[in-house]
């Protein structure tokens, strides 16, 4: 009972620490992915020169640092969350172990101290010959035979107990370390985080001092973005008309179709043809009825809203550095429809869904795509280049241009629609 004890607790442990190194290898991976976007807007602010004019850009990558930051905190809090537990299991391990430890020996000197005080009272082959048929001296025979054994085995499980304990102790003090190396790393960001900000608090600061001139870009974005999006809405309602156009197009078509089978079954009976049916009026449809008219329509809608929360990123990496939504600095306001994300130069844009490119347009030296998932839409705003044109199909991750630089960084804006109702990307695409 002792053994299948100490076996089960062995086994408890063993499926404990594989399931914390999978959890441990997850927030490591998480981790270091944060720093490498962390890196990336840092080296978009050194390209900065001192001197240069702030622009509402550098202001969100610094916003956004900051939250990665955080975000990285957060990781690492975690992480030692999960080594605390670990070494409260491995510490309740180790004094299992111990207690398991200490009655097998105190069992197995007990055995020895026995064999002692017996070694000089009883011969074995005497006690084997002092049977009193064959039978019992068989059994004699076997139980000298299993108590040997025996205690061989418990030689053996004080052994493999004690190499237990020790690899045990070893990994508690190699997660005490990790746990140390976490503080410092945690003490570390912290520090950062408070420079993060206090270069914030500056930037704001000047922010206050040229309010003018920012209300004047802020204004000037405004009218860029709300050009855009007209179009944007535009192309969109061309494609719900052209969905319109086609159902229309399909009553007719069956209407047609029904009255040439009764005209046909009239004359094989020998009766006056019917009269012809007014053209039929189409039955007012919402939006999504039309956009999802057909079985191929209907298959992509579904599997782009299946997907919602695992859409790929519409770059290979990148940071969100402008989040959805409506956003305040200083005394101006303005809305993102989308998100802006800050990438290398150059990155190659890509679909996050499959689908067919509804509209590209240029637009203040700027190309914008547009594509169409049956109900929904992807916008991908900021190409310099593309790679595709309207009415082409294009498959998941299929690239379709190269982001544009803007000011110092290459910005992709992203948004999702649904019809022409705004979605915030960051609830679709993966995290």
């Amino acid at each position: 009972m002792k053994l299948q004890k100490l076996l089960f607790i062995l086994f408890l442990s063993v499926l404990t620490t594989s399931a914390v190194a999978q959890t441990e290898s997850q927030l490591r991976r998480k981790k270091e992915a944060i720093q490498r976007e962390i890196e990336q807007l840092q080296k978009n602010l050194n390209k900065t020169a001192n001197g240069k004019k702030l622009t509402i850009q550098q202001i969100n990558t610094i916003n956004a640092q900051i939250r990665l930051r955080q975000d990285k905190i957060g990781t690492i809090n975690s992480e030692i969350k999960n080594l605390d537990n670990q070494i409260s299991q491995n510490t309740n391990t180790v004094h299992t172990l111990q207690g398991q430890l200490g009655d097998l020996k105190k069992e197995y000197a007990g055995m020895i101290r026995f064999a002692q005080r017996n070694r000089n009272s009883y011969d074995k082959m005497m006690f084997i010959f002092a049977s009193k048929d064959f039978n019992q001296a068989y059994k004699r025979i076997k139980y000298l035979q299993q108590f040997s054994q025996y205690r061989k085995k418990q030689a053996g499980y004080i052994e493999s107990t004690k190499q237990d304990l020790d690899g045990k102790i070893k990994v508690l003090d190699k997660t005490l370390r990790e746990k140390s190396d976490l503080l410092k790393e945690q003490e570390k960001e912290r520090e950062r985080l408070s420079k993060d900000k206090s270069k914030q608090a500056v930037e704001l600061n000047k922010l206050s001092k040229d309010e003018k001139q920012f209300r004047q870009d802020i204004s000037s974005r405004k009218k860029q973005q709300a050009q855009i999006d007209r179009a944007i809405s535009a192309a969109i309602q061309r494609a719900i008309e052209e969905a319109r156009r086609k159902a229309a197009e399909e009553a007719r078509r069956k209407a047609a179709e029904e009255a040439r089978i009764a005209a046909a079954k009239a004359k094989a009976e020998n009766k006056p043809a019917p009269a012809t049916p007014p053209t039929p009026t189409a039955k007012a449809k919402s939006t999504s009825e039309l956009l999802t008219a057909t079985p191929e329509t209907a298959r992509l809608s579904a599997g782009f809203e299946n997907n919602r929360g695992r859409l790929p990123w519409p770059v290979a990496t990148g940071t969100i550095t402008e989040r959805f939504g409506l956003h305040k600095l200083d005394q101006a306001s303005y809305t993102n429809d989308g998100v802006d994300i800050t990438t290398t130069d150059g990155a190659a844009v890509r679909a996050v869904f499959a689908g067919k490119v509804a509209a590209v347009q240029v637009m203040m030296g700027r190309t914008v795509v547009l594509i169409n998932h049956g109900e929904y839409f992807t916008v991908y705003q900021n190409l310099k280049s593309v790679s595709v044109s309207v009415g082409n199909s294009v498959d998941t991750k299929q690239t379709i241009g190269v982001v544009a630089n803007t000011g110092d960084d290459a910005v992709l804006k992203f948004q999702i629609r649904r019809g022409q109702a705004a979605l915030n990307p960051e609830a679709w695409i993966s995290k």
